[in-house]
């Protein structure tokens, strides 16, 4: 199973090569990979941000706790989580499911009033975020999930409040640096037996 050797290889990347970029091709496959993630009732009510341009980067270095990760990788990815499920985005979902599957409106409209009574808030962005990492190491391109930052912050230099956006996790992608400590540490994990009950 290749993708055990994937994870194998893979680490959470504290140095990236800042002259070595990620190609729009791989770029793609990983925009393609995070669209395909699964999420609750498959609304997607997230929004993910590539951030590319070094200045904004640059802003961001200091409310992400000065981690360098932020500013040497090729690209920064910020997953937002839209701050209410509103009926509007629900509604749209269900017409888009119409659409695709052929499928009478009307006969989904109880299934969107379900969807409605049941959906409280949550942040779907982790699921997301999942798939980038295992399509990271697919592409042998290095990644590093970062809860350390200040959310309130993104949102003001990014200007995501006024979208109805809240930023939850971050994860900068790119290229190792060979003299990162951190790629000779052994993986730290749970054993199978005790990690895993069979009931």
């Amino acid at each position: 199973m290749e993708l055990l050797k994937n994870l194998q290889w893979c680490y959470a990347t504290k140095k990236f090569n800042p002259s070595k970029k990620v190609s729009k091709n791989d770029l793609d496959k990983l925009k393609k990979a995070i669209q395909l993630s699964v999420s609750s009732y498959g609304l997607q009510l997230y929004k993910t941000l590539i951030i590319e341009n070094q200045d904004i980067k640059n802003k961001l270095r200091p409310v992400s706790w000065n981690q360098n990760q932020i500013t040497d990788a090729s690209y920064l990815f910020v997953f937002c989580n839209y701050t209410e499920a509103t009926h509007e985005a629900i509604d749209n979902f269900i017409k888009q499911t119409a659409e695709i599957r052929n499928l009478d409106l009307e006969r989904l409209s109880g299934y969107g009033d379900f969807i409605k009574s049941k959906l409280a808030e949550k942040s779907q962005t982790y699921l997301a975020l999942g798939n980038l990492l295992n399509a990271c190491a697919e592409l042998k391109i290095d990644a590093c999930p970062i809860e350390g930052f200040e959310p309130k912050a993104y949102n003001q230099i990014l200007g995501l409040d006024k979208q109805g956006l809240n930023a939850s996790v971050i994860a900068p992608i790119g290229y190792r640096k060979y003299d990162d400590n951190t790629i000779k540490q052994l993986k730290v994990r749970k054993p199978i037996e005790i990690l895993f009950d069979i009931i």
